[in-house]
């Protein structure tokens, strides 16, 4: 009798757990009520905001229809951080995802230390967006750090990298392309996936050896490459420590990120309403380029199950 029972209560149990997918909410439900409590309510929250004149402590936000949105068209320094950022994304993705696809080509070779040699390129990508990393790369283009002591041997003299408007955006994108890690990950293992039988079709044909990457390596690469240009052009439009930490915005607003213009509108300013405006348009801006890309990509994206 007691068999019985055990053996009743067991498969109603199984039948509980089977039934409308049970378990599968069971191990979702931390990552729903994550993601209600810490993105769709902050976003809807945010969303509320940008029509309301509020400041972080105010007791009540005090709603002022589109007057932050109209506002943005007259601030000088908004069009000038929005201007900055699509230039830092415009000049750092692409070369950061050449200079990935480089290392990870040349880090596919064969070789008995090309896992020690691809943990070694990947580290940056974990500590490249520090505190620490940025006040580093802040001494290295210092009027007495490493770069302008390299420039003093050759004779070239000394640049004042983060003192002129028109360089000091150069020393964060090159930051930027120094973290490379992530991206060379994937595509040394979209370049493992490539069929050998292709290159050795291609060697019995003649072809040299760019012929090979631009026929073979690159159109078999193309998914992975659409998946890191929207990956890494998303996260270059969030970029913040490196101006917040080396330059702080300046000289002159030269650096002044989109993000870090939010941060000091939100922060400093304490314009929350304000904040949350400029980040709903980012959002829209980001989603314009990310669907550009996408509607694109149909022109050079490879798939072999397409026509």
């Amino acid at each position: 009798m007691k068999n019985t029972l055990a053996t009743t209560k067991s498969y109603s149990f199984k039948k509980f757990m089977n039934s409308n997918n049970t378990v599968g909410h069971i191990f979702a439900a931390p990552f729903i009520f994550g993601f209600i409590c810490f993105s769709l309510i902050p976003i809807l929250t945010s969303f509320y905001y940008s029509f309301t004149d509020y400041s972080l402590g105010s007791k009540e936000a005090v709603f002022v229809g589109i007057r932050n949105f109209a506002k943005l068209l007259t601030d000088e320094v908004f069009v000038k951080s929005l201007v900055v950022t699509l230039k830092y994304v415009f000049i750092s993705v692409p070369l950061k995802l050449a200079f990935a696809l480089f290392v990870a080509f040349l880090l596919t070779r064969k070789s008995r230390l090309v896992t020690v040699y691809r943990s070694l390129y990947y580290v940056p990508s974990l500590v490249g967006g520090s505190i620490a990393v940025a006040l580093v790369w802040k001494q290295l283009f210092a009027r007495k750090g490493l770069f302008n002591a390299v420039l003093t041997d050759m004779g070239l003299g000394t640049i004042n990298w983060f003192g002129d408007e028109t360089l000091a955006l150069y020393p964060l994108i090159l930051m930027s392309v120094w973290q490379f890690g992530s991206s060379m990950i994937i595509f040394a293992a979209g370049l493992k996936e490539i069929p050998v039988s292709y290159y050795e079709a291609a060697k019995i044909d003649g072809a040299n050896g760019f012929q090979t990457f631009f026929k073979i390596t690159l159109p078999c690469l193309s998914p992975i490459i659409l998946y890191n240009l929207v990956m890494q052009t998303i996260s270059a439009f969030m970029a913040f420590t490196q101006a917040f930490v080396i330059t702080k915005g300046g000289p002159n607003n030269g650096t002044m990120m989109y993000a870090l213009y939010v941060y000091n509108q939100a922060f400093k300013y304490n314009d929350m309403g304000y904040a949350c405006a400029m980040s709903w348009v980012m959002l829209v801006v980001m989603s314009i380029i990310t669907l550009v890309i996408f509607k694109t990509s149909k022109m050079w994206v490879f798939s072999e199950a397409g026509d």
